[in-house]
């Protein structure tokens, strides 16, 4: 393998991502350049790049140097967002907010909300059945997972179409979901009718609810909503990607079926192999050091975690997938007080799906070519053709 192969420049191409081979650029970077500076090209600003397990779930824990208020996803300038949402503010106001949240995404809101979860994967695995052929991104692991958020938004199910549709579009386009007019009139008006008339969920939550003594703008509460939907990315790509993952692997599968107690295993083993989160960003708040490499205030730091969790260090045969894989300690959900706040309904939602489709699909089939995302900032099937039989 030559260096010129592997160039750390093509991390930003998102041709890359969608028809290369990005692993093998991050094998060579963890052995030779584990930190790594780009300097400013194109459209984008200079970054330092790390790969290595540990190096990335020490910035992740360590808040207070490396920040999130800025943005965190690479691009020109910062986030529109930055300050206001969960995912773009930095501590005090990061624990306020998240404790805003928190009680509709902890372990007893998602056990309650199983029954609803279980009743919309029935729906969605019913009409793919019925198609025969359809597109497992789009027609199962893409509405499931937004008819489950739509839920705890309080959104209700006569909308939930007109949402998926704009949502997609917004994904499609890679822009922010704040961009897309429809959306952003949606909320609004959702917003003002959860001021006059408050309901158990999460909207009423954001604009009754008080952070640091004082209710949030209707800017503020936007934003979250936008935030929290477009969450939703990465956990449908995590489905998505499991299910290629056991197509690829039947063996997997087989075992699975054999033995349902796997399923825990089997779900850190897709969360891992899948990544759906290709980066995440963080600017230093003060000079640090990185393996002996100076970091200066202000400088931006990606963090590829599907590198990391490929880290040779961390997992033995880390191009394997095996779901009996012990220990398992990647960071597919991030780490410290970024920790993925909907990391418990992930779990949920892929161990439901892949339950009924054991139970209730007899065959599962690859019925055409998987079209990989072109994005540097997510990555996984973008479409993943499949036919279903029922048992």
């Amino acid at each position: 393998m030559t260096t010129t192969a592997v160039s750390p420049a093509l991390l930003t191409d998102p041709g890359l991502h969608a028809d290369g081979d990005p692993h093998a650029v991050w094998r060579w970077m963890r052995a030779h350049a584990p930190v790594h500076r780009h300097e400013a090209a194109a459209e984008l600003p200079a970054f330092w790049s790390l790969t290595r397990h540990g190096d990335i779930r020490a910035v992740y824990r360590d808040a207070a140097t490396f920040s999130s208020a800025r943005g965190v996803l690479l691009r020109s300038g910062d986030d529109p967002g930055g300050g206001m949402t969960l995912a773009l503010t930095d501590a005090p106001r990061h624990k306020q907010l998240r404790g805003l949240m928190a009680d509709w995404f902890n372990t007893r809101a998602v056990r309650g909300l199983e029954g609803y979860i279980r009743a919309a994967t029935r729906s969605v695995l019913g009409r793919a059945v019925e198609l025969g052929r359809c597109d497992f991104a789009d027609d199962v692991a893409g509405r499931l997972s937004l008819s489950v958020i739509c839920h705890i938004l309080g959104i209700p199910e006569r909308d939930h179409e007109d949402l998926y549709r704009w949502t997609n579009e917004a994904f499609e386009a890679h822009t922010s979901l704040v961009s897309h007019p429809m959306l952003v009139e949606y909320f609004m008006e959702l917003l003002y009718q959860r001021m006059e008339e408050p309901t158990d969920d999460l909207v009423s939550a954001l604009v009754n609810g008080t952070v640091g003594g004082e209710l949030l703008t209707e800017e503020e509460a936007v934003f979250n909503c936008e935030n929290l939907i477009g969450a939703t990315e990465n956990g449908r790509l995590a489905l998505i990607g499991g299910m290629q993952a056991f197509l690829e692997h039947p063996e997997q599968w087989q075992r699975l079926a054999a033995d349902r107690s796997l399923m825990p295993g089997a779900i850190e083993e897709i969360l891992r192999w899948t990544s759906s989160a290709t980066h995440s960003m963080r600017v230093a708040t003060r000079p640090v050091e990185i393996r002996g490499t100076r970091i200066e205030a202000g400088d931006r730091v990606v963090l590829w975690l599907p590198s990391a969790n490929r880290d040779e260090d961390v997992f033995t045969d880390p191009y394997v997938f095996d779901i009996t894989r012990s220990p398992n300690r990647h960071i597919a959900l991030a780490a410290g007080e970024h920790f993925c706040i909907g990391s418990t309904l992930a779990r949920a939602e892929m161990r439901v799906l892949f339950t009924e489709l054991l139970d209730t699909v007899g065959r599962i089939e690859q019925s055409g070519p998987v079209r990989r995302l072109r994005s540097i900032e997510v990555g996984g099937p973008e479409s993943l053709p499949v036919r279903l039989t029922a048992k």
